[in-house]
C-alpha cells in the first residue's frame, strides 16, 4: 500500500493519455516526504490503477460532462500534515495533467484519502524486494 484508484467516466479516454496520468500520479505520490524528509510511501508498494465507469450519469445530463474520482488508500498512522501533503500532491498532479480539459470542457474531479483499520491485510508481492535497501 498505498493504492490510488482512479475511477473515471469513459468519455475521458479519448481526450487524455491515462497511462501517462497514472505515471504522473504515481511519481507525485512517491515524491511526498514526511516531516522528517523521508518518503511517505514505499516505491514497491505504490500503485495507481485507472478504471473506467461502465455506465455513468453526471449532473443534469445536458452536456457531455467528464468526471474523475481519485481515491488514495493508505495505512493508518500518518500525520494530518502528511495527509494534506499527499492530497495536495495528487490533486495538483491530476489538475496539471487534465489542464487542457479544464480549459475546454466541463469536468469535475474529487480527491479523497482513506485511512483506516484493516480487518484483513495480506500482501503478496515480489516487487517490494526490488527496492529494499541493503542492511
Amino acid at each position: 500500500m498505498p493504492h490510488l484508484v482512479m475511477l473515471y467516466t469513459r468519455n475521458l479516454e479519448p481526450l487524455t493519455d491515462l497511462d501517462a496520468m497514472c505515471r504522473t500520479l504515481c511519481d507525485a505520490m512517491l515524491a511526498v516526504k514526511d516531516e522528517n524528509d523521508r518518503p511517505v510511501f514505499p516505491t514497491g508498494g505504490t500503485r495507481v490503477l485507472a478504471l473506467p465507469a461502465a455506465h455513468h450519469a453526471v449532473a443534469d445530463g445536458t452536456r457531455d460532462y467528464l468526471f474523475v474520482y481519485l481515491n488514495v488508500r493508505m495505512a493508518k498512522g500518518r500525520s494530518d500534515a502528511v495527509h494534506k501533503a499527499v492530497g495536495d500532491a495528487v490533486a495538483t498532479a491530476a489538475r496539471a495533467h487534465l489542464a487542457p480539459l479544464y480549459d475546454s470542457r466541463h469536468i469535475g474531479m474529487t480527491v479523497q484519502i482513506d485511512e483506516g483499520h484493516e480487518v484483513f491485510d495480506a500482501k503478496l508481492s515480489t516487487i517490494h524486494p526490488l527496492f529494499a535497501k541493503p542492511a
